[in-house]
């Protein structure tokens, strides 16, 4: 008896230990190569318009080299992440078919419970070389500190089109349910440029809404 209640004991173990294991994400990737590219990585911490969000879309045709580290903890309410990347367009053929896109790679980071979001944004590129850090935080009993907030830092070389802005809101709603506006940056370019920026938004207050009113810029 006491053998069977030890292997039932391991068994509750395990299952709750399997059941906890998606809380926690770590991926590290190397992508390169010639030819049609096309990802997408989402990331939340939180149900709803709460927590932790990550949205990166990238696709285009031609010379890519991508290095990129992704953690995402819904415990601790944090994501990191970072990316090194390289795109060079030009249209490719293969028995499959001709691919012809101008690179695009999208990003926004918002974080709910600090009224901020961060969004870096570049299209119609022939060339792209890149380096971005993005740490976000909110409040949570496992941190040794609650002060949530977004700390990026953007540096890339682009001909195209680039845009990166943020946006910090008051968590907490009037008695219209309105955000008051803190500030907000919207740098938009067309041509050949470079960009380094670095941008830290934070707020040792938290809210939860059903309303998205933290759009992406």
């Amino acid at each position: 008896m006491n053998r069977l209640c030890c292997v039932a004991l391991v068994l509750v173990l395990i299952l709750a230990g399997s059941g906890t294991a998606a809380n926690y994400v770590f991926e590290r990737s190397v992508i390169q190569g010639v030819g049609y590219r096309s990802h997408e990585l989402v990331g939340q911490t939180a149900q709803g318009y709460s927590g932790q969000k990550i949205v990166e879309r990238i696709s285009g045709s031609g010379n890519f080299y991508d290095r990129t580290e992704f953690e995402l903890s819904v415990n601790h309410n944090t994501i990191n992440y970072t990316q090194e990347a390289n795109f060079e367009y030009f249209p490719v053929s293969y028995q499959t078919g001709t691919y012809d896109k101008k690179w695009q790679d999208r990003l926004c980071v918002a974080n709910y419970d600090a009224g901020a979001v961060v969004t870096e944004q570049y299209t119609h590129a022939e060339s792209l070389m890149k380096n971005t850090e993005i740490k976000t935080a909110g409040d949570s009993y496992l941190n040794e500190v609650n002060n949530s907030g977004i700390e990026a830092s953007f540096n890339a070389n682009v001909i195209g089109v680039g845009h990166i802005g943020w946006l910090s809101k008051d968590p907490n709603p009037d008695s219209k349910g309105r955000h008051f506006e803190v500030g907000r940056s919207v740098e938009d370019v067309t041509g050949v440029f470079s960009i380094e920026k670095y941008i830290k938004l934070s707020k040792n207050e938290s809210t939860t809404s059903t309303i998205d009113w933290l759009p992406c810029l």
